[in-house]
């Protein structure tokens, strides 16, 4: 998770490390020749030794002798939340250690999730969450495949906010439909404008694609492709409804945790059928 690169980049690495770890007080290698007169050598001495003058630890180096591989739960949680500050890394850093940290925890329970904000940058820190199922995984692997930046970062958004910000997610869900829409009306070269909401994005994806109920003459297929259709639709009205977009009175309804697993499973599903229809029908022209 942490090879190559510094692990705090904002300021000083081995302060950052202080602020865990006792290094100062931490054995380091006692038969190294510049001890100071007590004969004591510390780890910070050694992190200084091999991290600035010798440069010759790697960062797995480095965190195999602070102990990170056999450290308690809480120190490790510690760590790896501090690995992810806005104030140790920039944004760039951040998202992609985020995603490679959760893509280790995730599959014990935990995950790194937004809890805050600084100066307009995401704070980050580990939860209990349920593991993923199948879906998840599969989708997520699809969306990074297809568009790995804002497409797929909106998913992990979305996935992440399901438990704790249910309206964010039920506008990030709607919000990574369009965005597909829009890429793939793109890729088709269909304009799209600016105005038109995810509904009439939908029904002009659809048709693009042959996804339109009227293109089909099989009863079943018209059922399904029409279901389709009416989810889209619904997904809308229900982020109008649920979502954080717009301002609430004191009587609005307030979106629970499971309204937002449905919304999301749902924009997931939904744009996972329509990259693979746009794969399937970009390969049969190639």
């Amino acid at each position: 998770m942490f090879e190559g690169g510094e692990i705090c980049t904002e300021y000083d690495e081995i302060e950052f490390i202080e602020r865990i770890w006792p290094i100062s007080s931490m054995s380091g290698d006692q038969n190294a020749r510049d001890r100071d007169d007590w004969g004591f050598r510390s780890l910070k001495d050694d992190i200084i030794q091999h991290m600035r003058r010798n440069d010759d630890w790697s960062n797995r180096d480095l965190l195999e002798r602070l102990g990170l591989m056999r450290c308690s739960r809480s120190l490790l949680f510690r760590f790896l939340e501090a690995s992810v500050h806005p104030t140790t890394v920039d944004e760039a850093t951040q998202q992609v250690r985020v995603e490679r940290v959760n893509a280790n925890i995730q599959h014990d329970g935990y995950r790194l999730m937004r809890t805050g904000a600084i100066s307009g940058s995401h704070i980050y820190s580990i939860a209990a969450h349920a593991i993923g199922s199948p879906a998840d995984a599969a989708i997520s692997s699809a969306l990074k495949r297809f568009e790995p930046d804002q497409i797929h970062a909106r998913w992990t958004a979305a996935l992440d906010r399901r438990s704790t910000d249910p309206a964010g997610a039920i506008t990030l869900a709607r919000t990574l439909l369009e965005d597909v829409s829009r890429w793939l009306l793109e890729e088709l070269g269909q304009k799209a404008d600016d105005r038109e909401d995810l509904p009439a994005l939908y029904r002009k994806l659809a048709k693009a694609l042959k996804l339109a109920p009227d293109d089909h003459s099989e009863q079943v297929f018209k059922q399904i492709l029409g279901s389709c259709q009416q989810i889209v639709e619904q997904l809308g009205a229900l982020r109008n409804k649920l979502g954080d977009a717009h301002g609430g009175g004191p009587r609005r309804a307030k979106p629970a945790a499971r309204h937002a697993e449905l919304a999301v499973n749902l924009a997931g599903s939904m744009a996972n059928f329509l990259m693979a229809t746009w794969e399937a029908r970009s390969a049969k022209e190639a």
